[in-house]
């Protein structure tokens, strides 16, 4: 039998996580941006890394306005949104390579938003054979690398793009 070692969700497992005050991504508008996994800003929108990754580089395009659906969006920041969605698709081909992505949001609770009454856009790059046993058998998500090293890889290629 393999063991697949992930102490960094130690934490997780014994439910040490401090309560979060306010939304989310709110919070992360002021915050540090090494801290919260901050890869880039514009004038409408940031992008972050999702602390709870379908896969490896993971992204978020989230409004600075705290909004439930992209109907609230004036165009500009649409527009703003949608550059930043090329940029982070660049930036994540040059570091990973992906063969693909899905690209979407889920708006409202009945469609999986786990955060709905803030808008967010997800990025998330695709490989072939990227889902396994692992996902079937074992109901996990195995991500290669931490947050911490993607964010260092990702925000080094954010400012060169």
């Amino acid at each position: 039998m393999e063991h697949l070692y992930t102490p960094w969700r130690m934490a997780y497992i014994k439910g040490e996580k401090k309560p979060i005050e306010g939304c989310v991504f709110c919070n992360k508008i002021l915050a540090d941006d090494t801290a919260e996994h901050v890869i880039g800003r514009s004038d409408y929108v940031y992008v972050t890394l999702n602390r709870y990754p379908y896969n490896n580089g993971h992204l978020m395009i989230v409004p600075y306005a705290h909004i439930p659906t992209q109907e609230d969006m004036p165009p500009e920041a649409l527009l703003d949104m949608m550059q930043m969605v090329n940029k982070a698709l660049r930036v994540l081909r040059e570091a990973y390579r992906p063969q693909a992505f899905n690209l979407g949001a889920n708006i409202g609770k009945a469609a999986g938003a786990g955060i709905a009454e803030h808008y967010h856009f997800h990025i998330v790059p695709r490989w072939d054979g990227d889902t396994n046993f692992m996902g079937v058998v074992g109901n996990t998500r195995i991500i290669p690398d931490t947050l911490d090293n993607i964010y260092h890889d990702l925000k080094q290629l954010w400012a060169t793009i």
